[in-house]
């Protein structure tokens, strides 16, 4: 995956401009694969979901400011955002896309790399499964700095909440996940740890 340079704090000059989309779209699309593909283990819905943050991304690029947070920050808060209103609708979102056909809209390949990102992502989704007994605010912090990997300053940027609203809420999720099995390693990764200091 190639670096992707943080822009000036008028948001992204991405609109109307193909081949700067074209590079921040190269540039982030692993990344955003990777954040769906830990949350959904269907590869048409990790498809659609993805290109639905892109799409919302070109229609709040000037809204975004490099001195709130990283443009990975602001993506995950993207990405957040879309796959919690997906989980809203999914049901009705389904049956649309069985009448329309949309599921023939990728190829073999597409496929199998979805396939890919989803395997890849397996023990992330199964650790988020052993989460979701947390309140969801805590659950959330907890996902973006232990499993995504944001720094606690990225998932405060990512949720538009204070550092500080993070850190509690992480310290939190830590203590009430200490117990658990499933995510007794998860909760005491750097990542966690370096957050609570």
């Amino acid at each position: 995956m190639r670096p992707v340079r943080e822009h000036p704090s008028k948001g992204l000059p991405i609109v109307g401009d193909p081949q700067a989309f074209e590079a921040f779209y190269l540039g982030h699309f692993d990344r955003v694969t990777s954040f769906i593909a830990r949350r959904v283990a269907d590869p048409h819905e990790v498809a659609d979901l993805t290109a639905e943050v892109f799409v919302a991304v070109l229609a709040s690029a000037a809204a975004y400011r490099a001195e709130k947070g990283s443009e990975t920050a602001w993506l995950y808060g993207i990405a957040h955002n879309v796959v919690r209103e997906d989980r809203r609708r999914r049901t009705r979102r389904r049956t649309a896309l069985e009448r329309a056909g949309g599921r023939a809209l990728l190829k073999g390949d597409d496929v199998a790399d979805l396939i890919d990102h989803i395997d890849t992502a397996a023990p992330a989704r199964a650790a988020m499964r052993a989460l979701a007994g947390l309140p969801a605010k805590q659950r959330t912090v907890i996902e973006l700095v232990a499993i995504d990997q944001l720094t606690l300053t990225e998932a405060a940027a990512a949720l538009r909440i204070s550092v500080g609203t993070a850190r509690v809420r992480l310290h939190r999720a830590r203590k009430a996940l200490a117990q658990v099995p499933e995510v007794a390693s998860l909760v005491t990764t750097s990542a966690v740890t370096e957050g609570l200091s």
